[in-house]
């Protein structure tokens, strides 16, 4: 097999390099307080960015998983905050919009999230249930025309921002995975309430909100109970998502370590001619080589979302190299790697949250294991999650 970019993917890469290397590269520390990046979102918007995973109809480009995976991956490279916000624009809540709502939310919504003017959210973890969705409390109870949400959701990113959120809830308090749909949530309408705000290392807000009887159409509620497959079938977009943004992160780091080995000297000769330093170069660059071929495989398989099995394996892979690659670069640059004055810190800082977002390590090696155990084949890999 052979991955080769299209000239078009190529266009765009090399577009949004240059954008992030010449434009996001100076203004890393003013996002680091947890102000968003609206300026660096506009400018993504402005060469189609945004759209990239909005349909056509819409006013997007329609791209692949691929494409969108390739974008934030140079995005990262330069800018964690500014990756993470634009990656709402190309995971799971826009993928939930394009392939679930009805039409006239789509037309309400996915316009404005291509050019820049609609920011999206997603909600699913709760103050007591992360991974464990079967014991989630937020409900939402259908009457007649209306539906009424109640609950807490916790870890947000966006929620002084978003337009639209993706809120993860029970239906008419049923229990179980199978009881769980989705309503689409306007911060505007009375009930809505930001209970909690948490800074984190990355640079980034997160944020705890209230669901107080919160009134809203019954066309909101885009996924009715049992929709529990269809919403982390989407959610497996974000599995690819993610990674994408750790592989940049790793990549931006080593980057930076192999352009300080050949400026800094010890011992009256460049660092890098040191053995000890050229075998880690060498091995950082094996493990980000090895992650970015299955990262881009995964996303290959999206039709129109990924292959959970090689989503996920793609992710563990990336989000643990990311977290050895920059720790690595950050011990590359001796004591100045531990300061803000060189950028490895905060590719360092941002690579610690790729393994507990979008689906925790520990619980992906379990789905992994139990894919493997129930239906692994007598041939062996030669079957087994292939495209």
């Amino acid at each position: 097999m052979k991955l080769a970019l299209t000239d078009e993917q190529r266009a765009m890469v090399d577009s949004v390099r240059q954008l992030a290397q010449e434009k996001f590269k100076g203004r890393v520390h003013r996002w680091q307080d947890g102000t968003f990046p609206h300026e660096n979102l506009k400018e993504l918007a402005d060469i189609g960015v945004l759209g990239m995973a909005v349909p056509e109809e819409f006013g997007g480009l329609g791209l692949p998983v691929l494409d969108c995976v390739l974008v934030l991956e140079e995005v990262a490279k330069v800018c964690y905050v500014t990756s993470m916000a634009a990656m709402a624009a190309m995971g799971a809540q826009n993928r939930i919009i394009a392939n679930y709502a009805p039409k006239h939310i789509q037309e309400k919504f996915l316009p404005g999230v291509a050019t820049g003017e609609v920011i999206l959210a997603i909600c699913m973890t709760e103050p007591h249930a992360g991974t464990d969705v079967a014991n989630y409390k937020t409900n939402t109870v259908i009457k007649g025309d209306t539906v009424v949400l109640n609950g807490t959701k916790t870890l947000i990113s966006r929620a002084d921002e978003a337009h639209c959120f993706i809120v993860f809830t029970r239906v008419d308090g049923r229990p179980g995975r199978e009881g769980i749909g989705c309503v689409l949530v306007d911060p505007a309408v009375a009930g809505f309430e930001v209970t909690a705000r948490y800074h984190t290392m990355g640079g980034e807000n997160l944020a705890e909100i209230q669901f107080k009887d919160m009134e809203l159409p019954r066309e909101n509620l885009i996924i009715e109970g049992d929709g529990m497959k269809k919403l982390l079938t989407a959610f497996n977009t974000q599995r690819c998502m993610n990674p994408s943004v750790s592989l940049g992160l790793a990549e931006g780091a080593y980057e930076e370590a192999v352009k300080y080995v050949r400026e800094r000297e010890i011992f009256g000769r460049p660092t890098g001619t040191m053995q000890g330093i050229r075998w880690k170069l060498a091995d950082m660059a094996r493990e980000i080589e090895v992650s970015r071929s299955m990262l881009y495989r995964a996303a290959a398989s999206a039709d129109p979302f990924p292959d959970p099995y090689l989503a996920a394996i793609a992710k563990m892979q990336v989000n643990e190299m990311a977290i050895r690659v920059t720790s690595d670069a950050l011990q590359v640059h001796g004591g100045y790697g531990f300061t803000d004055e060189y950028p490895v810190s905060h590719f360092y800082r941002g690579a610690r949250y790729g393994t507990l977002g979008g689906g925790a390590t520990e619980t992906l090696k379990d789905l992994v294991g139990r894919r493997v155990y129930e239906h692994f084949p007598a041939d062996g890999f030669l079957s087994f999650g292939l495209m």
